[in-house]
């Protein structure tokens, strides 16, 4: 037991007078307590460092809350508008505080006497946004373009991490053309200028909400890591007020951890107090990234690494702003804060020194009426008080007496001072609430006023204790009023049990059970758990909810070709995107592999699901730079509505799956709604999925031909070996209808196989009678699958065995690739390409001007064909803007050495056409549809020129 509870059991030792004079003794110290004036509050100034908005919202808090009343301070807000420096308007004393950047480290190393209390965001909010021009991204495109960013001339802003950012990627500030930042996304999107200088938690929130197309730049990229928003003040204030330095901090910081902890509140606040020049969801988006920036579950909000500062002078120096000499630590000595130990208690010491001559006086006055029984009962207690003095040091929990109204530790024993991480001396200095993290502080109080009040002998909780460091120690804590009243009670005894590991043991497992580990989304679980309580609130408020089941297209391609961890990069950054392109209360998920949903709910109207759906779609178009390649993916949506669509969670999955796929069959980048059509579709997609396994078996494949011809003289050149299924109920099923279910399942490798050997043997007999009928150089293009051309990287040679065990010449074969699949996995479909090419293979490019490649991408994957796309074909007229597309592919095609085919074809004025521009080839209904084996056989022995 403490000391300060085995004294009580000393006071009946007392007589009545000496009792009677203790009592005058007590009122005595009260009247001289209530002789010490109330303080009244420090008035000070905080300067921002820009306008109003949730950058400053621990401030904001810290006033709302008390907390800076509870210090002793009236703090007035000083907005940051008229363009002048934070650290010029502290050390020109217009106030005592405020916010600067981690340029103030060279204002210190010129020798302005700045301090730097705390540290806001461990990372700098700023970025370099500049306007999307069409293939990787490069910095170096700024080299003459108009700007806005920190010139050369306004120092110290040519020292910002944008510039040096910029300087370390090859670009001087003195390239730029540099305009006076406006502080307007506007400019950016309108084309005044082609970058500037911006905080990641504001302006890129307006240009998605645009729908503009931006690449950001974090100089973190580079090495540039640097602190920002940090606290600061004057040595001036730090020698003259240090008890107000060290109250303005700690309130301040009190702030800061309830703002990131009542977001919405804080919101509401700004457009009610402070500002209504941003609205509540840039406020919260706002938020959302600070919270990236300030990392407060990893770092104690505040805590500075004076080693990181040092890495900070080392960059400055690297870059040419600092002397290396200047970067020694000690030459910016007293730059980092260190609070002065001790307080102003001079009039405490004073008051307890007259208390303790009265006690004295009292007790020479008793003294002797007391020595005869203390001397009898002195052995007693001073064995009773070793054996629980014994007790307290070495308990394995820790243990302290408090006294309960101002919360100063009385009695700590070393187990409770090791948890706090705290010395003897700094705990007897400090309070409860002082070493209690900020947010548990109110709660503890409540109880606490039920402790005083008698409604409870005690209680049990869990609480959070800050130590010097910033670390935070997790504590079951056990709290026990101490009836020691007669000797300057009340007291409580409390006992605390460090279970920081059990704490973050049990916080990991939920993380790991509840979040995709690659992504940090919810996972499947969390996702199911969420969709239940979103469904369980529209059937109260009786209002919608949406799901959308998003697949990446052609994203198997980009994993097998450039590896899973490029593709772990892929996903990563799909699903930042994907986040982007939501509302801060929906929930995106990862249900695995390349698939993931988003909830939608209290929508208002369905066009908000329209709207959410194509800022997905389109934000996943963009490039993905994946290490020294570039890959393209889109997406597929499925939307399902509750309750329209369904009234339980697994129907409504299936049905947002079906409507899924029907965006794949359509051509894949789209959305597409759930519809009681679908759920019949879906019915025969199995069904036709489970036929198509027996079809190569029961040989009801076969395969047809159509001719492509030579435009300057019409004779047949080329065959198409086009795939048809033969279904026994259904008839001739067209590829549109099976192949997707054929690639899905993997048969379409087998599939491929038979249409190999099937189309090579048919060739051979038509080579060796195109001798006699004047043919005897027919070459037959075969659409290849990426599947297919997967099996080839992983068994490379065994397309060529296939066609030296068939005996059919490499130069016989001209393979029909799909863009998509040529642009789906970079310079590693290049490679597989060459390889093929090498070997007398021929390669066409099936659908070109339905996607996005570019003839870069051709000349660097080897193509010997473009295929123009029938889409466009169609169209073509005299005059029409297709018309001109076509002669720009042609005429570019042939300066790179590829020959043009035309698809589809049906008119002679599109074939008229096609020949006046220089296509070379042409196939489609105007010369002949696809045709059976003896049809086309009947066409080349008919020997006549296809140009009707």
């Amino acid at each position: 037991m403490p000391m300060e509870a085995l004294r009580a059991f000393r006071a009946p030792l007392l007589s009545p007078a000496g009792r009677r004079a203790l009592g005058w003794l007590a009122i005595l110290v009260l009247l001289w307590g209530c002789m010490v004036p109330a303080q009244a509050l420090e008035h000070v100034a905080l300067q921002l460092n820009f306008t109003h908005q949730f950058q400053f919202a621990g401030y904001y808090a810290a006033i709302e809350q008390g907390y800076y009343r509870e210090a002793g301070l009236d703090v007035r807000l000083l907005e940051g508008r008229d363009g002048r420096r934070a650290e010029a308007v502290v050390l020109d004393g217009q106030a005592e505080y405020g916010v600067g950047n981690s340029d103030l480290l060279l204002s210190r190393l010129s020798g302005k006497p700045v301090v730097v209390l705390a540290v806001v965001f461990q990372h700098s909010p700023s970025v370099l946004l500049m306007r999307q021009h069409g293939g990787a991204p490069d910095v170096r495109r700024l080299a003459g373009a108009p700007v806005m960013i920190a010139t050369p001339g306004e120092v110290p802003f040519a020292t910002d991490e944008v510039s040096l950012f910029l300087q370390k990627m090859g670009v001087a500030p003195e390239q730029m053309r540099h305009l006076p930042p406006s502080y307007r996304v506007e400019d950016l999107i309108d084309g005044k200028v082609d970058a500037l200088a911006a905080y990641s938690t504001n302006e890129p929130d307006y240009l998605d909400r645009a729908g503009f197309p931006y690449y950001q730049f974090t100089p973190r990229t580079v090495g540039i890591d640097f602190y920002g928003d940090n606290l600061f003040t004057s040595e001036h204030e730090v020698r003259r007020h240090p008890e107000r330095v060290k109250a303005f901090r700690v309130a301040s910081l009190r702030g800061w951890q309830y703002a990131m902890a009542h977001r919405e509140e804080m919101a509401q606040l700004i457009l009610r107090k402070y500002s209504q020049r941003h609205d509540r969801a840039h406020l919260l988006y706002e938020a959302q990234q600070m919270e990236l920036l300030l990392q407060p579950v990893l770092v104690e909000v505040g805590y500075m690494n004076p080693q990181r500062w040092q890495h900070i002078a080392d960059t400055y120096a690297g870059m040419g702003m600092l002397p290396l000499d200047a970067t020694d630590s000690t030459a910016y000595k007293g730059f980092l804060y260190r609070p002065a130990p001790g307080a102003e208690m001079g009039w405490l010491y004073l008051s307890l020194g007259l208390a303790g001559s009265m006690l004295a006086v009292a007790a020479a006055f008793h003294f002797s009426n007391l020595a005869r029984e203390r001397r009898r009962t002195e052995a007693t207690i001073r064995q009773g008080e070793l054996r629980f003095r014994t007790m307290f040091e070495e308990a394995p929990m820790g243990i302290a007496l408090i006294d309960t109204l101002s919360g100063q530790f009385l009695d700590i024993n070393p187990r409770y001072l090791a948890i706090a991480g705290r010395s003897l001396e700094h705990m007897k200095q400090s309070s409860w609430m002082e070493i209690s993290h900020p947010d548990d502080v109110a709660g503890e109080q409540e109880q606490m006023a039920q402790l005083l009040a008698r409604c409870l002998p005690g209680f049990r909780h869990s609480k959070r204790i800050v130590r010097p460091d910033g670390a935070v120690v997790w504590v079951d804590a056990s709290v026990t009023a101490i009836d020691t009243a007669r000797h300057g009670g009340p007291h409580h005894l409390c006992m605390l049990e460090d279970v920081t590991d059990k704490r973050q043991s049990e916080a990991l497992i939920w993380q790991q059970a509840n979040f995709d580990a690659l992504t940090q989304l919810p996972n499947r679980r969390m996702f199911h758990e969420r969709l239940r309580q979103a469904l369980a609130h529209g059937r109260r408020d009786t209002s919608r909810v949406a799901i959308l089941f998003i697949d990446l297209d052609h994203f198997k391609e980009v994993n097998d070709t450039l590896g899973h961890h490029q593709g772990d990069i892929l996903l990563i950054e799909a699903a930042r995107r994907i986040r982007v392109g939501v509302r801060e209360t929906d929930t995106v998920a990862r249900l695995g592999g390349d698939e993931f949903t988003v909830i939608l709910s209290d929508l208002d109207d369905l066009q908000q699901v329209d709207r959410i759906a194509r800022q997905i779609l389109d934000g996943l178009l963009a490039p993905f730079l994946l290490g020294q390649e570039q890959a393209f993916v889109s997406a597929s949506i499925g939307i399902t509505l509750y309750p329209d669509d369904a009234g339980n969670i697994e129907d409504l999955l299936k049905h947002a799956d079906q409507a899924m796929y029907v965006s794949k069959g359509a051509g894949r980048n789209r959305y597409s709604y759930f519809t009681p059509a679908l759920q019949v579709a879906a019915v025969n997609r199995m069904r036709l999925g489970a036929d198509l396994r027996t079809a190569l078996r029961e040989q009801q494949m076969q395969l047809y031909y159509q001719p492509i011809v030579a435009l300057h003289d019409g004779r047949i050149v080329k065959a198409e070996a086009l795939l048809r299924w033969n279904h026994p109920q259904r008839g001739l099923v067209a590829p549109s209808d099976f192949l997707a279910l054929a690639e899905s399942s993997g048969l379409i490798v087998d599939i491929g196989d038979w249409v190999l050997r099937a189309a090579a043997a048919q060739l051979l007999h038509w080579r060796a009678e195109g001798v006699a009928i004047g043919l005897p150089g027919l070459q037959l293009c075969l659409n290849l699958s990426p599947l297919e051309l997967q099996r080839e990287a992983e068994a490379p040679g065994a397309w060529m065995r296939q066609l030296a065990a068939l005996g059919v010449p490499a130069s016989a074969i001209v393979l029909d690739m799909r863009e998509d699949a040529l642009l789906g996995a970079g310079s590693g479909m290049a490679q597989r390409l060459q390889h093929l090419r090498v070997a007398g293979l021929q390669v066409a490019l099936d659908d070109f001007g339905s996607g996005h490649a570019s003839l870069t991408q051709l000349q660097q994957c080897s193509i010997d064909y473009l295929k123009i796309d029938g889409a466009m074909i169609g169209k073509l007229a005299p005059g029409s803007s297709e018309l001109a597309l076509c002669e720009a592919i042609i005429n570019v095609a042939h300066k790179l050495g590829l020959q043009v085919i035309a698809e589809e074809v049906e008119t002679v004025l599109q074939r008229t056409l096609l020949q006046d521009i220089g296509c070379d080839l042409a196939q489609g209904y105007l010369f002949a549809p696809p045709l059976s084996i003896e049809a086309f056989d009947a066409l080349l022995h008919a020997q006549r020129p296809l140009n009707r």
